[in-house]
């Protein structure tokens, strides 16, 4: 038996939460779900979309399934998704891309996992607000040390990138590749011009590399050039690791590669705590309609399942996914030729659809 945080989030998120726990539950595992609630709804009550009742249950059940949360927008409150993962460390955000026959794309047999840092980057926040008394000291500073000019109606924001938190990372990255027998790692960046940041993380990355040599390829690309040529050949590539602005545009266009969003499962991992979410957001126009595609939540889940060993469980709810949205029939509207086409289910049916093909 686990014990396991459920976040159902906001939005359309308690709907396909509930869509996702149903289809766990057919598989056979046992799951004491302690089911908890963030977001949009709670702020009234607790001053705060993230309470801290919920970061204290995922760090004592070390392990998280969420449903997507609103950010409230001009109320003074951050991300609740960005809050999880600088609250428990959650350093490695994992996104599997891969292609099911049935989901519109252009491409097929895409198979993709993207491995994105998510602590450091111009995504740390550190940031000083155009004609500020901090922006203007900073620039005075950056004019003394001689490293640039800058305007003096600049904004700025800063991009630390550490060794330490880049060799975390990329370890991570060939660790999976390793136990997921994948073949190669391709470490994306910008090396070429921001030197200092970019160059340590690469470095770091071909010293990483040396420890794995014989059983993990690696190699390297630009990320201009790596966007292009995911379009042009995704099918040369298998396992990215990324700085955290880079990990987060390519994932959006390896989602594109395979469909979108609605198969794109997701996961926030630290050595402490996982949670597990789909990529979407809330999508609140549709709260309540029983109308959104659950894949995404139902395949982090299968993600979930493998972290805590069960692959047999995992296996065969990818394999109930993939099957119902081959056949086409039991799918939602946008998992149809096209978005208005009456055959189309809603949320719970195709759950159920799934659940009656696990085997």
């Amino acid at each position: 038996m686990y014990k396991i945080t459920l976040i159902p989030g906001d939005g359309v998120g308690p709907e396909i939460t509930e869509a996702t726990r149903r289809c766990i539950e057919a598989t056979g595992v046992e799951i004491d779900w302690e089911i908890l609630d963030a977001g949009e709804n709670v702020i009234e009550k607790y001053k705060t979309p993230l309470p801290k009742h919920v970061l204290e249950s995922i760090k004592k059940n070390k392990i998280a399934l969420k449903g997507p949360i609103t950010t409230p927008v001009g109320k003074g409150f951050r991300s609740v998704n960005v809050a999880l993962r600088k609250e428990l460390n959650l350093y490695a955000c994992l996104r599997p891309y891969k292609s099911y026959r049935g989901v519109r794309s252009k491409y097929e047999n895409v198979d993709i996992v993207v491995v994105r840092e998510n602590t450091e980057d111009l995504y740390a926040g550190i940031e000083f607000k155009k004609d500020s008394k901090e922006a203007r000291e900073l620039i005075n500073v950056i004019k003394k040390l001689k490293a640039a000019e800058i305007r003096e109606d600049s904004g700025i924001s800063i991009k630390p990138i550490s060794e330490s938190a880049s060799r975390r990372i990329v370890k991570f990255a060939f660790e999976y590749a390793l136990k997921n027998k994948r073949k190669k790692v391709t470490c994306v960046h910008k090396a070429n011009i921001m030197k200092y940041s970019d160059g340590l993380f690469l470095d770091t990355a071909r010293e990483v590399a040396k420890e794995y040599e014989g059983r993990i390829a690696f190699e390297d690309r630009i990320v201009d050039n790596m966007a292009m040529q995911l379009v042009q050949k995704p099918e040369i590539y298998d396992v990215l690791v990324l700085p955290n602005l880079y990990g987060d545009i390519i994932s959006d266009l390896c989602a594109g590669l395979v469909g979108g969003l609605g198969v794109a499962p997701g996961a926030n991992i630290g050595d402490r705590a996982a949670v597990f979410e789909a990529t979407h957001g809330s999508a609140p126009k549709y709260k309540g309609m029983n109308k959104v595609n659950p894949c995404g939540m139902i395949l982090s889940s299968v993600l979930m399942l493998r972290h805590i060993g069960e692959d047999s469980a995992a296996k065969k709810l990818e394999d109930a996914v993939a099957s119902v949205i081959a056949e086409g029939k039991s799918v939602t509207y946008d998992l149809k030729p096209t978005p208005n086409d009456p055959t189309a289910v809603g949320t719970k049916e195709m759950a159920d659809a799934i659940v009656k093909k696990i085997k």
